[in-house]
């Protein structure tokens, strides 16, 4: 039995595309739409903690120490390396990062200004490619960096992955049982090419299976 020293974050998750990390928080001012609800009502924001951990060794990682107002989102695996979504609320910035694990330092891939998005429900980082998304409430799927794309979608859809000019979503059904499809949309038009009826699995080695 291995002992790995995580100061108080006890739950870890795979990091999608990844054998070989894990990630964890502690979600002090709940998700990062929570973090910024907050925010809007003039609330503080106690930072929160994201810790990576590799797989066998159990080395733990804290990438990011944030202050005060500064929320981690979750993390994805892109191209051989993490790469970290901080909200800087103070700032009013979006700071999406690359943590390089030799040097146990980050560099910014982007900085976005916090008006981007209309609020931070279901915001989060996506692969592949990597992609700043967001499944609003109101049938919209958006799509902020690296280039501003703004979907009218079905209920209940939600982004899966990109491959060229095809852009993958998942939507879920109860009519009255319980389904799932698969839709492929043109990535410039958002026009429906294909509906696929299943569940989409994606892999530790970046394959994606369809659950039929």
């Amino acid at each position: 039995m291995k002992r790995i020293l995580t100061n108080g974050i006890t739950d870890l998750q795979p990091l999608q595309g990844s054998c070989a990390w894990y990630w964890g928080t502690d979600y002090t001012s709940g998700d990062l739409y929570e973090a910024e609800e907050l925010f809007r009502s003039g609330h503080p924001i106690r930072k929160n903690r994201l810790i990576l951990v590799r797989h066998p060794e159990g080395t733990v990682y804290e990438p990011v120490c944030t202050k005060p107002g500064q929320y981690l989102g979750r993390p994805v695996y892109h191209d051989g390396r993490v790469v970290l979504l901080l909200v800087d609320f103070p700032k009013e910035e979006i700071c999406i990062l690359t943590f390089h694990e030799a040097e146990k330092t980050t560099a910014a891939l982007a900085v976005l200004p916090l008006s981007i998005a209309k609020d931070f429900y279901n915001l989060m980082l996506e692969t592949p490619p990597l992609m700043l998304t967001r499944s609003a409430h109101d049938n919209k799927l958006q799509i902020f960096w690296p280039e501003r794309r703004d979907f009218a979608v079905e209920d209940n859809e939600c982004f899966a992955f990109r491959e060229e000019n095809r852009l993958y979503t998942s939507v879920w059904y109860e009519d009255p049982d319980y389904r799932e499809e698969v839709l492929v949309r043109d990535y410039d038009t958002g026009e429906v090419l294909e509906r696929v009826p299943g569940s989409l699995r994606p892999m530790p080695d970046g394959q994606t299976w369809i659950l039929i």
